[in-house]
């Protein structure tokens, strides 16, 4: 916690000061709750132990050291209670003060004027954004997510149809006579009847079984008149 705020004693701050804040703060910090600026009083005359004001990101804290810096009494007051903060620059360092909405005053002198001014601009910083709070919307991430769901589809529908054009020009396969009906040449060497030793009823449905394949585009017309001239010729 030390180090956290160490930052603060360059701009004349009472180093003892802001030590024995810090030993203290440790225990009232709220959860999520951050120190913006430490402001510490400093009279002209010798101030053993001289008031500061602590501002966060969610309230003012003003310590008063008490019983010879023994103990200390702390005062805070929500951004939500503030209703405006102003500074006044003397001859002898400023006074930062603030407005409750119940119309209560606060103040304390003699801040020197750099950490009088450091104050006021992070007061102000904080009643802005209490007045204008920071929200966060995606409608552009939904009409993104939008857009990116109608490119799927478009890509799904012209894959589709690539797919479906290519299943059309794909020309359909039949089987050749050869896989179901054997030429008469074949059939002889493979141990069937001879075409002579056929009567003239087998000739007749042979020659009907090469008419089949021909109207059903199996076989070529040349093929066809050729196995028929020669069927005829034992008939």
């Amino acid at each position: 916690m030390k180090e956290q705020f160490k930052k603060f004693l360059n701009e004349e701050q009472d180093p003892k000061a802001i030590e024995k804040i810090t030993s203290k703060l440790n225990d009232l910090l709220m959860k999520g709750e951050e120190v913006g600026y430490i402001a510490v009083q400093k009279k002209p005359a010798i101030t053993v132990f001289p008031d500061s004001i602590v501002l966060t990101n969610k309230r003012i804290i003003i310590c008063k050291p008490k019983n010879l810096g023994l103990s200390m009494d702390f005062t805070d007051y929500t951004w939500d209670d503030v209703a405006g903060a102003f500074v006044k620059e003397n001859i002898l360092g400023s006074e930062f003060s603030f407005n409750t909405n119940t119309d209560l005053s606060i103040s304390i002198d003699y801040i020197p004027k750099i950490q009088a001014r450091k104050i006021y601009t992070y007061a102000k910083e904080q009643l802005d954004l209490l007045k204008n709070p920071v929200t966060i919307s995606a409608p552009s991430e939904t009409v993104i997510q939008s857009e990116e769901i109608d490119n799927e589809e478009t890509v799904e529908e012209v894959e589709t149809e690539e797919v479906t054009n290519f299943a059309e020009i794909i020309p359909v396969t039949t089987p050749s006579y050869t896989e179901t009906f054997e030429p008469i040449q074949q059939a002889q060497s493979t141990g069937e009847r001879k075409l002579s030793e056929l009567s003239k009823e087998e000739l007749f449905d042979k020659l009907q079984n090469y008419k089949k394949l021909l109207d059903n585009g199996l076989i070529l017309q040349g093929e066809y008149d050729t196995y028929k001239k020669e069927i005829l010729s034992y008939m």
